[in-house]
């Protein structure tokens, strides 16, 4: 169901989202990275964040599972965007310094959580960094526009990351800036 969201709802999704300021999320990534680091925002959206990165001198490419929202990515950024599911999708040519995760695992059932990371993980560079955002809480939850969320607390993405070889470098809660009842969970991620 989320991913078919997506595609019939693109140019509402991108309208929402577009307009969010990232940097609260993205300078906590951005003190990890050289100028000029390749960074792949997987499950690029609207393409703001990839956009924000490449106006700040990083090489930045995108990865996007709905073929209309990765079209209007495309435009509103001027920078390539991978048509592609993350879950399935070989990344380990990729060679980046940084991959983005923002929201983008949301949607992912706890039991393929760990093995997904597992995969998107490949497409970095030893040393590299992974921004990952989750929404905070227990359970699942259900949007109104039938969507399914499934939320963390700390320590158990914590749990998660350790097993996947990450050392956290930084981490903060935020609310977010679309809905104000959901909290966001961030980390810097180094492999």
């Amino acid at each position: 169901m989320s991913s078919r969201f997506y595609q019939t709802h693109a140019q509402d999704y991108f309208n929402q989202t577009i307009e969010v300021d990232p940097s609260s999320f993205l300078l906590p990534l951005v003190e990890h990275l050289t100028p000029g680091s390749k960074v792949l925002d997987i499950g690029c959206g609207s393409g703001r964040d990839m956009l924000w990165l490449s106006e700040r001198g990083f090489h930045c490419k995108g990865l996007e599972r709905s073929p209309d929202l990765a079209a209007l990515a495309r435009d509103h950024t001027g920078l390539p965007v991978i048509e592609a599911d993350f879950e399935s999708y070989d990344l380990s040519r990729m060679n980046m310094d940084a991959v983005l995760l923002i929201g983008a695992l949301v949607h992912l059932p706890y039991e393929r959580f760990s093995p997904v990371l597992t995969n998107i993980l490949k497409a970095l560079k030893p040393g590299g960094h992974a921004l990952i955002t989750m929404k905070q809480g227990q359970g699942r939850q259900e949007a109104d526009d039938g969507r399914i969320f499934y939320l963390w607390d700390r320590e158990d993405l914590s749990r998660v990351f350790k097993v996947n070889g990450l050392i956290c470098v930084d981490s903060s809660v935020q609310t977010s800036q679309v809905r104000e009842t959901d909290i966001w969970l961030s980390f810097v991620l180094q492999t």
